[in-house]
């Protein structure tokens, strides 16, 4: 018997006739990452997640990287979502923007402390100058929007810092280009601990007059809706130390204000846990030392 032979070619449905699979892909990883319970994730995370072997993923995420719609971490171990997706998202999302958010807020911190105000994002292991407002006063401080500074620097990287999870905190705090109090040679390292310490408390950090002399400066996290810090809220004040204890709560509430309209749950996020932990680890830490001292003056 002679075999018959179909000669017609397979059919696909119309619309699986144009799929492109690496599109799809990079759809998958970008909306992984999105979803993801960390900001940065592993290539070994992605590539399980979607399915694909690693060799795929890393050629699909270094595509994507080019065009700035994924970014490394500060320590280049994991990705997670790029400054890019902002540019396409803007038509669709201008009224959401956190700049444009962020403007009413920043106008009622400048009026009410005749400073200026800023709002800095993250990106690439650095932080950029938003959204700012000046005060009315005859002296201020003039920042260039777009100017870009390290994530360390002075009161913004101290706030940044303290409301990171705790590894991603370490990490970081293990590199030694770190500018909390200036130039890197000046860094204290336990004076630091304190001050993170503290900012966790007061939700906002302090900077009087150490990074530049005779300006003081206060600034507190801003949230984004995983919970954990994508920028920050500022003020600029040539003021009394005085002025900025004063300060201090508007700017932390004003940073929860934004972080809420960001889809933030401010009161309930992922690295509050990390941050109560840290929290009670500062109090036994205190208390310890008190101890000690309590008994020495017994002794």
């Amino acid at each position: 018997m002679v075999p018959i032979v179909d000669n017609m070619k397979e059919t696909k449905a119309p619309g699986e006739r144009y799929r492109s699979p690496a599109v799809e892909q990079a759809s998958q990883i970008l909306f992984f990452l999105a979803g993801a319970r960390s900001p940065y994730m592993s290539l070994i995370e992605i590539s399980a997640r979607v399915g694909i072997h690693k060799s795929k993923a890393f050629s699909i995420l270094e595509a994507l990287q080019k065009f700035g719609l994924v970014q490394r971490n500060v320590d280049g171990a994991g990705y997670g979502l790029g400054p890019g997706l902002v540019s396409l998202s803007r038509r669709v999302l201008d009224d959401l923007s956190p700049p444009r958010l962020a403007q009413p807020i920043l106008e009622e911190l400048a009026r009410h402390t005749d400073s200026t105000a800023v709002l800095g994002l993250i990106t690439d292991g650095n932080v950029f100058i938003a959204a700012k407002c000046e005060g009315e006063g005859s002296v201020g401080v003039t920042m260039r929007i777009g100017h870009r500074l390290p994530l360390t620097y002075g009161a913004h990287g101290k706030a940044i810092a303290a409301f990171m999870p705790q590894e991603e905190r370490d990490r970081l705090l293990q590199r030694k280009d770190l500018y909390f109090h200036g130039k890197a040679s000046k860094l204290n390292k336990t004076r630091l601990r304190q001050e993170l310490s503290q900012c966790r408390r007061d939700g906002f950090a302090e900077d009087l007059g150490v990074v530049n002399r005779g300006l003081n400066v206060v600034a507190a996290p801003v949230f984004g809706p995983s919970g954990t810090p994508v920028g920050f809220i500022e003020v600029f004040v040539l003021f009394s130390p005085e002025g900025v204890h004063r300060f201090g709560p508007m700017v932390a509430e004003a940073g929860k204000a934004l972080s809420r309209q960001l889809g933030a749950e401010v009161d309930n996020t992922p690295a509050d846990e990390s941050t109560k932990r840290q929290l009670s680890t500062d109090k036994r830490v205190k208390n310890n030392v008190k101890n000690k001292n309590v008994g020495q003056e017994k002794e």
